[in-house]
């Protein structure tokens, strides 16, 4: 049984027991969490594809903590004009586990 959701703006496909790195959830870790909008289940050969959400169908995982990603470099130079950027950034994660898939 597999199912694909939507959180932080992406897609993810998911199956029972997989860990997944999101955009960062405002939860701390060791607690549960339910993501609502899923967009389709997957069960022995049959799936059910949602208009845009499957009705009734609920993922639930739990937080094992959170994180941060690598740090990517934003660099501009303009050639020619003694004019340079460099700006770092590192995003924040959560990392989850799922713990079950409900069908609806």
């Amino acid at each position: 049984m597999f199912a694909v959701i939507k959180t932080g703006g992406k897609q993810y496909k998911v199956a029972a027991q997989d860990v997944i790195t999101i955009e960062k959830l405002p939860v701390e870790a060791g607690s549960a969490v339910a993501f609502d909008e899923v967009l389709m289940v997957g069960v022995e050969g049959a799936m059910k594809i949602g208009s845009p959400v499957v009705v009734g169908a609920k993922v639930e995982g739990e937080i094992v903590e959170q994180t941060r990603g690598p740090k990517t470099i934003s660099f501009h130079k303009r050639r020619r004009k003694n004019s340079k950027r460099k700006r770092g950034h590192r995003q924040d994660l959560t990392v989850v586990r799922i713990t079950g898939i409900h069908a609806g």
